[in-house]
């Protein structure tokens, strides 16, 4: 008796599974697509909605949560084309869908990162993983919807929501498929033997200057939330953080676009510069401050990870450590030292310092792998022959070309992000009113994070305010309530 036929999937030659499809390869891009969507959400919606004032949380996690889903759409309609298609000019691709059946299923590739020789001769053909295309649609939206969570984390507590919800798909088509075409999907800067390995340049560089640049266009918080803006959850913030941390394996685990020997280095060297950066930072802070700060050490957690995004598979795991030192040491110093000396960085309001944590780190790992990339790995990855650090025989032109390409990715950033904010400035205003300012997530959104008084129902601060001047017998309603037990609330608003 015949064997019964094997189930659809697992069928020998079936559409479903092509010849040229690697089951593993497969696997492990959805896996690593995955662990970067879950630094958005939840990881980087926690934090903004845990880092924040508590009248501010609802309205900083939901940025975060808004940019992510309007990334999505844009970037099947049009925007994966453009970063990642045919070429149209020499930093931007041909705009399309990728929402047909035909093109999802078919084998994933880069078409316009065919590398020619001086001579005309192909000497390096596009670039092609072993899944479908659909694969790869996933795993670079999901790159490219971080870039705008991170912008947002520069504009939280006084952004129009209503003016963020225009400015994210602009920013999307106008500014990232730009950079992104630019330095991966085959642009002048790939050919150049610019180093990107995992967005340094194109998410982190990008995200910090057209955030420091949205900041300085939508105008600063109130006075009062400058001077301060305490955490509302310190615990729930280190728990962001923490999934931001872990979900990075799959952000350089996955650039190869493959689960090879590099993918296993730029997850070892992307821990290592990590822990190397948060002692940095925490010990700075102890030796100048006189004690560790939470927020500091996240901080530092955040540009050890910037850090070394743009080298990450490409430099040893010592290169890994001296890199993670620098990236604790240069932002704590532009930070914590420049930040105060400069008219320019103290006028622009940059909420949770993004232009530090992320454009100073970027540029640094930009730099640094200029330096520090070897050739046994950067032959393994990357496009144009002989690419290399400066230190392996790349010479001082490989620090030219990040320079140069760092240049280009704030210029770009600068006009762009000028242009779509003023665009969308006239016709939404950008700033909240300050009598918006001053409630905070009620007034933005009728809702707010926590019902500390009663089973969901709202607190009116006027009542508490007269029940306070009204005696009850000997003793006042603040007094009746600490005899109850409610001592120890303290809400900042």
């Amino acid at each position: 008796m015949a064997a019964p036929p094997l189930p659809g999937a697992y069928m020998p030659d079936l559409p479903a599974v092509p010849e040229w499809l690697n089951k593993g390869d497969n696997a492990w891009q959805l896996t690593a697509a995955t662990f970067v969507g879950i630094q958005s959400m939840p990881g980087l919606v926690v934090l903004y909605g845990s880092i924040v004032k508590k009248k501010w949380a609802v309205n900083s996690a939901f940025m975060a949560l808004y940019a992510y889903a309007s990334t999505l759409i844009v970037w099947v309609l049009l925007a994966f084309r453009m970063a990642f298609g045919d070429r149209l000019l020499p930093f931007w691709g041909k705009a399309g869908p990728a929402l047909t059946g035909d093109f999802l299923v078919a084998r994933a590739s880069f078409p316009a990162t065919a590398h020619y020789g001086a001579g005309g001769a192909l000497e390096v053909p596009p670039t092609q993983p072993y899944y479908p295309e659909a694969t790869l649609v996933l795993f670079q939206f999901q790159l490219a919807a971080i870039t705008l969570v991170l912008l947002a984390g520069a504009l939280l507590g006084r952004m129009n929501i209503k003016a963020w919800m225009a400015f994210t798909p602009l920013w999307l088509l106008l500014s990232y498929t730009v950079c992104a075409f630019s330095l991966w999907g085959g642009g002048f800067l790939y050919h150049w033997g610019v180093i990107d390995y995992s967005g340094g340049y194109v998410i982190h560089v990008s995200s910090g200057v057209a955030g420091f640049t949205a900041a300085y266009w939508v105008g600063p918080r109130l006075k009062s939330d400058r001077e301060r803006f305490a955490p509302n959850n310190i615990l729930l913030m280190i728990a962001g953080g923490g999934l931001l941390w872990l979900g990075w394996a799959g952000f350089n685990g996955g650039a190869p676009y493959a689960p090879n020997i590099i993918a296993s280095i730029a997850v070892l060297n992307t821990n290592v510069s990590a822990a190397a950066s948060l002692l940095t930072w925490t010990c700075l802070d102890v030796v100048f401050f006189g004690k560790p700060s939470v927020i500091g050490a996240v901080q530092g957690m955040m540009t050890g990870l910037v850090c070394i995004t743009a080298g990450a598979g490409l430099v040893h795991t010592w290169a890994a450590v001296l890199m993670g030192i620098c990236a604790g040491s240069v932002p704590w110093f532009t930070m914590m030292v420049l930040h105060k000396r400069s008219s320019l960085l103290q006028k622009v309001d940059d909420t949770l310092a993004v232009f530090h944590t992320h454009a100073v780190a970027g540029l640094l790992g930009g730099v640094l792998t200029g330096l520090l990339a070897t050739p046994e790995l950067t032959t393994l990855h990357t496009h144009v022959p002989g690419t290399r650090g400066a230190f392996y025989g790349g010479g001082i032109q490989q620090v030219g070309k990040q320079l140069a390409a760092a240049l280009f990715v704030v210029a770009w950033n600068v006009v762009v992000t000028t242009g779509i904010i003023l665009a969308v400035g006239l016709v939404i205003p950008l700033r909240m009113p300050d009598e918006q300012l001053r409630i905070g997530d009620d007034a933005a959104h009728g809702e707010e994070a926590y019902a500390l008084w009663g089973d969901g129902e709202r607190f009116d601060v006027s009542r508490r305010a007269a029940a306070r001047a009204t005696e009850v017998g000997d003793q006042s309603v603040d007094q009746r309530l600490a005899a109850m037990g409610a001592r120890g609330i303290t809400v900042q608003l």
